[in-house]
């Protein structure tokens, strides 16, 4: 229910807070989506050869994007959007995709394919009302579950000092990342009022401070960022391919099951109670209206961004100014390069020792989800055999190297793939026994063999 215009409280979906009671609480939403945003568009251009001067544009248009796709989710347009207290944005869920169409096909062939795979998500909206009767609990929270378990490896390699890094695993690195989570632990359960609430954004601080004292901050980034930069309609064209289309349908129809996954986290974990179908149905059209729209400008696809969603239900701040303010800042800085540059000059170390826990809050919202359901041995069978093969699988990727290029794309680059598919298809074909059935089955069975 709307509250009152007067309400402050951060606790308050419409409450407004003071600016500088909001401000650190919107850093932690831009400090934990910031590298992810950044990370996706310089992955892509790496696989697409593409110049020094396309990375820096693929960056500013993933941070204008993430920005717009997050205030339609907040504050809607018609029927778009979901008015829930959730970050979206560039998605590393598309990655291995996105990468594997642009070694073929180029940029555009990627945008051409994103751009179908946009309105299919829009479809999915549409129609979500008739069909989420198909995502119950056990399925939306095995996903959320698998998401927040994949994302473990990132956040460890980001406090070892980011993959690819010439001193991974150095202990400077591991001394940074660990203060930094430290100090998060320390705020967050013995700090109190507003200070309990900002213990990502302490953490991080008291992080970037120590990993300045041994010299791994890099400056050079916001000396080389232009001051101005606006998006161009169409400068990268577009193209349509069968092959990557179905592709890029595929993982639009996957990421569609993830923010089901994402926003029912965020009521549950958040504001305590089950996801509307108005919210879903919003929810969905506007983030296929983002990622459709965002083709034409050279903007990558948008997803529900879960390490948000981990703050969400670890801080409980709900307040849509406090997130507001998150977009609005990825906004100016998608406009004025320096701003982002800023941003991206915060080591692994310290990003890998804040996140970690609230990766963390992520799995331990996706059992939430998942106990919702009674945990008979129908609903255990399809959490457990979606978790050991998605997460298996996920281990040892060359497990799926002799399948067909299309599902070796599809499934090989993400667990939340396989578990969906899963979970999806267990919750259809298996018989729907309630624990009163499964224990009348069992005393059936004893009075059958006592019979015997």
């Amino acid at each position: 229910m709307k509250s009152t215009n007067t309400s402050k409280s951060v606790f308050d979906f419409y409450g407004k807070p003071s600016f500088l009671k909001a401000l650190p609480l919107s850093l932690q939403h831009i400090l934990a989506m910031i590298m992810g945003t950044v990370t996706v568009p310089i992955i892509v251009i790496g696989t697409v050869d593409g110049s020094l001067a396309e990375k820096m544009a693929l960056i500013q248009i993933a941070l204008v994007a993430s920005a717009l796709s997050t205030l339609l989710q907040l504050y809607t347009i018609g029927k778009l959007g979901a008015k829930l207290p959730a970050i979206f944005g560039v998605g590393f869920a598309y990655v291995p995709t996105l990468t594997a169409i642009g070694a073929q096909y180029g940029l555009s062939g990627i945008l051409g394919a994103q751009l179908i795979g946009g309105i299919v998500m829009m479809i999915v909206g549409l129609f979500i009302k008739r069909i989420r009767y198909l995502f119950p609990p056990v399925v939306a929270g095995t996903v959320v579950l698998v998401i927040g378990l994949s994302l473990y490896d990132i956040a460890v390699n980001y406090m070892a000092g980011g993959v690819g890094s010439p001193n991974l695993g150095s202990m400077e690195n591991w001394a940074v990342s660990l203060v930094t989570l430290l100090v998060v632990l320390l705020v967050s359960q013995f700090a109190t009022g507003f200070l309990k609430l900002a213990s990502i954004i302490c953490g991080i601080g008291a992080g970037y401070l120590l990993s300045m004292y041994f010299g791994m901050v890099d400056f050079s980034p916001v000396g080389a960022a232009p001051w101005f930069s606006t998006p161009t309609f169409l400068e990268y064209g577009l193209e349509f391919h069968a092959a990557a289309i179905i592709s890029m349908v595929i993982i639009c129809v996957i990421n569609s099951v993830q923010t089901i996954g994402d926003l029912s986290a965020t009521t549950v974990g958040g504001m305590d109670r089950e996801l509307s179908d108005k919210e879903l149905f919003g929810g969905l059209l506007g983030n296929g209206l983002c990622t459709a729209t965002s083709s034409l400008f050279g903007g990558l696809p948008t997803s529900s961004y879960s390490q948000n969603v981990g703050i969400v239900a670890m801080t409980k701040v709900i307040s849509r100014y406090v997130l507001a303010l998150a977009a609005i800042f990825m906004l100016i800085a998608g406009f004025i390069p320096k701003f982002g540059a800023i941003m991206t000059t915060i080591p692994f170390p310290v990003l890998g020792g804040a996140t970690i826990i609230v990766f963390g809050m992520i799995t331990m919202t996706g059992v939430q989800l998942i106990t919702k359901d009674e945990m008979s041995s129908r609903n255990v069978t399809i959490v457990s055999l979606s978790l050991a093969l998605s997460m298996g699988i996920y281990a040892v990727p060359d497990s799926i190297a002799q399948l067909p290029d299309v599902l070796n794309l599809v499934i090989g680059g993400s667990p939340i793939v396989v578990a969906t598919f899963i979970s999806f298809t267990l919750n259809l074909l298996l018989p729907k026994k309630t624990l009163a059935d499964e224990e009348h089955e069992r005393r059936q069975t004893e009075i059958q063999m006592n019979e015997a």
